[in-house]
């Protein structure tokens, strides 16, 4: 699987990363979401780099001139709940896409290797056949949810090819993806953390993104 990790080069990134690692700023849940927007734009804007363009001639009050404009919006699918301000980025960028929804959570089971399983609730897709597809979803822990939302959204529809947007990734979880996904994918991730915990957090991460981003559940 194809890696680009953004913070292998110094950006404004590492500013919005170290926030939202940063104990002593994550629990404004305002800030924190507002910096999973901000990531979901450059990272958008990273993506748009490999997409396919044709060029569009436009009148301007001077001239005309040509520009290469995108030859089709790809379609955005964040992971619910956690992925929702990440996608807010993205729909920022690509503010004529189409988007799908997926909900997907772990919940205790005593029977699993793991002691936890993958919960698939609410989704609801567009037409995917042939498109640029970008799912969406900030923390890539066991790639077991990203995993079991793909294969679930590929009944649906053949995307050309898939792009994981994520914010932290687990070295464990590239590897789940590469063994359990056959779509084509590349893998788009803010940084590359060291590893998963005995809980299954990622290590240094940040904790549980969907409860910083809008509280704890129960």
């Amino acid at each position: 699987m194809e890696i680009f990790s953004l913070n292998e080069s110094a950006s404004v990134a590492n500013q919005f990363l170290a926030e939202l690692r940063n104990v002593e700023v994550q629990n404004d849940s305002m800030r924190f979401r507002k910096n999973l927007k901000r990531l979901g734009v450059l990272m958008a804007y990273e993506i748009s780099k490999s997409l396919k363009y044709e060029k569009k001639e436009f009148t301007t009050p001077l001239a005309k001139t040509e520009i290469p404009v995108l030859e089709h919006q790809p379609i955005l699918l964040p992971i619910l709940r956690a992925g929702l301000p990440y996608y807010e980025g993205f729909l920022d960028v690509f503010d004529k896409s189409y988007s799908g929804f997926i909900g997907a959570y772990r919940r205790k089971a005593d029977d699993a290797p793991d002691g936890f399983d993958i919960y698939l609730g609410y989704s609801a897709f567009p037409d995917m056949t042939d498109k640029e597809l970008i799912i969406i979803d900030p923390m890539l822990a066991t790639g077991q949810s990203l995993a079991k939302s793909l294969n679930k959204v590929l009944e649906f529809g053949k995307p050309k090819m898939v792009h994981i947007a994520a914010v932290l990734s687990s070295p464990e979880g590239v590897e789940y993806l590469a063994n359990n996904v056959e779509a084509p994918c590349r893998l788009w991730t803010c940084a590359m953390d060291e590893k998963l915990n005995e809980k299954a957090y990622i290590v240094p991460g940040l904790g549980d993104a969907g409860d910083l981003a809008y509280g704890e559940k129960l």
